[in-house]
């Protein structure tokens, strides 16, 4: 990141807390004057970013946690929805004292030290990261399905010198040749475990943190983006980017939640999402996380009933679920009083049908970016996210945006529609190694292009419609794949739906969907074609269709386009 954009990240909490605030329209948040939009909210009292420079995150997030020997030493921390193993807040901080006291004295793991670790969720994944930032080593997370190639080439960009991996996973981790550790014991038992290291080092009772010299402005992750429309990149993310993220989390899950609460984690933790929410974000309001080593409906029901999980933070295509099955399922989810959704667009139509299906369950919509530490956009009030479903809420505090014309770079003012971009201390430092991307990505003044179109309207709220790049030109129209999708969704024999552009001589491009049918039905390629043309504009109308098993989508639940465009292309050459 430039100079500009760090001092930014300074300035602009200093700003939100102590100075006169600029003049601008109090319900949108736009000057005019600048072609800014301003968050309404101001942080105040506790809430207030840490400006002090040798504040780490794992210390941030430690001192948060119940004092020992108190009652609330003792609450589960988490617990594992399979096992029903469980993990107190006070177990939990004695763990990552000896995990990260056997990384440092018995591994030599250093302060800049990238430390790979290659897990589905579990209630050890959480250990693991705060032990690694603690003593000044950078986290790089990997989904457990990537391939030998994928997680090669990520060990070699992120310059990994150690792994840190479950037991099933370690054939693909030997052509790299790091040092690996194992979250369990093995059947040989011939390698070292992380329950090992912690059980020897809990020995020794560690009573603190290895004394290592850290920054805010030291890398404390770098985490790949999901590459669903190119390839995936090393985001890093400072100390005083995640610091900054965690404490505009403690607030907005203060106006929402209480340390009663039960949440219920299946988004990967290896995920921005999961990894602020679950691995670190949760643990500084002292709620218990029932965690999901992977997504499974059913499962996933079982443990809301079991464990009377009150908040779901999710994704498009398990509210999705929700609605369609969530009712004959034959589980009692009164209990859940908040589902928050993420990582893709939520249509209005699927907003509408969850509050009539589940009318007393909050939905309300975010939106942010592994560039932005996850964090962009919120909403406060249930009766906000009711009244304007399709939107994701407004900026969060010490948050700027710009929403800028794609052909002439200015600015726009409210109810126009550009690409947003977004200016907080949460935004990265850069793209690992690749300066061009940087460059394309963060201006000099520190603002993330996101490549994300947007309006926000008259009183703030922001309205994500499409990824730029993914918008079917056709005919001069631009046509957004997620629109098109809501449309399909409704149908009562559609499971499933993804929009991709196919190449046209005649029109430039033309919109394609692919169709998960229901089980039992016999949908046609006319009848869907002929169901989306009576809701939509001529120009918008599906032209093709192909019927599939299942849709491709990261572990965030985003539709993974760029397969869709790369299966048609190669079969539309095999039929030449």
């Amino acid at each position: 990141m430039s100079s500009s954009a760090e001092e930014f990240a300074w300035s602009s909490i200093e700003e939100q807390s102590t100075k006169a605030p600029t003049p601008f329209d109090g319900r949108s948040g736009y000057d005019s004057r600048t072609g800014i939009y301003h968050s309404l909210v101001k942080l105040s009292g506790k809430n207030l970013i840490p400006t002090r420079p040798d504040l780490d995150t794992a210390s941030l997030v430690l001192s948060h946690f119940p004092h020992a020997h108190q009652v609330t030493d003792k609450k589960p921390a988490f617990i594992d929805a399979s096992t029903n193993q469980s993990i107190s807040y006070g177990e939990l901080r004695s763990s990552v004292y000896a995990l990260a006291s056997g990384l440092f004295r018995g591994f030599g793991v250093r302060k800049g030290d990238v430390v790979f670790v290659l897990s589905p969720n579990s209630i050890l994944y959480p250990t693991i990261c705060l032990a690694v930032i603690s003593i000044g080593a950078i986290l790089t997370t990997a989904n457990p399905l990537n391939t030998e190639s994928e997680i090669a080439k990520q060990v070699k960009d992120s310059g990994a010198k150690l792994a840190i991996s479950v037991p099933e996973e370690l054939e693909k981790l030997t052509p790299t040749g790091i040092p690996v550790i194992l979250t369990t014991c093995s059947s040989n038992g011939q390698m070292v475990s992380v329950k090992e290291i912690i059980e020897g080092c809990s020995d020794n009772n560690p009573q603190e943190l290895p004394k290592v010299n850290l920054a805010q402005s030291d890398t404390a992750a770098i985490l790949y983006s999901s590459g669903t429309t190119g390839l995936s990149k090393g985001v890093v993310l400072t100390h005083a980017n995640l610091i900054s993220i965690m404490k505009l989390m403690m607030w907005s899950t203060e106006v929402s939640s209480s340390q009663d609460d039960v949440f219920l984690g299946f988004i990967p933790m290896f995920h921005i999402y999961g990894l602020m929410f679950f691995a670190l974000g949760l643990l500084c309001m002292g709620v218990t996380s029932v965690i999901m080593q992977k997504f499974d409906f059913k499962t996933m029901l079982e443990a809301i009933q079991k464990h009377r999980v009150n908040n779901l933070p999710a994704v498009p295509p398990v509210i999705l679920a929700l609605v369609k099955y969530g009712s004959k399922a034959g589980f009692d989810l009164s209990s859940l009083r908040r589902v928050g959704s993420g990582a893709a667009p939520l249509s209005k139509e699927l907003s509408d049908e969850f509050r009539k299906m589940f009318p007393w369950v909050e939905l309300r919509q975010g939106y942010g970016l592994t560039e932005s530490c996850g964090g962009g956009t919120f909403f406060a009030s249930n009766e906000d996210a009711k009244a304007r479903p399709g939107s994701c809420g407004r900026l969060l505090p010490t948050f700027c945006a710009k929403v800028v014309d794609v052909e002439t770079g200015k600015p726009l003012a409210p109810r126009k529609e550009g690409e947003l971009w977004l200016k907080s201390p949460t935004i990265m430092k850069a793209y690992l190694g690749n300066m061009e991307a940087t460059a394309a990505t963060l201006d000099s003044e520190g603002w993330l292009k996101t490549g994300d179109l947007a309006f926000v309207d008259e009183d703030g709220f922001v309205y994500v419609l499409e990824r730029i790049k993914e918008l079917i030109k056709h005919n001069g129209y631009q046509v957004a794949p997620a629109e098109l999708e809501s449309v399909l969704l409704s149908h009562p024999n559609i499971v499933d739906a993804a929009v991709i552009p196919v190449e046209d001589e005649e029109t430039g491009q033309i919109p394609m969907a692919y169709i998960v049918r229901a089980a039992g039905s016999e949908l046609t390629e006319d009848q869907v074609i002929q169901f989306v043309a009576s809701q939509v504009a001529p120009y918008k109308k599906i032209r093709r269709v192909s019927f599939i098993d299942v849709i491709p989508r990261s572990a965030a639940g985003k539709i993974l386009r760029k397969n869709l465009v790369s299966s048609t292309k190669h079969l539309l050459l095999s039929k030449l």
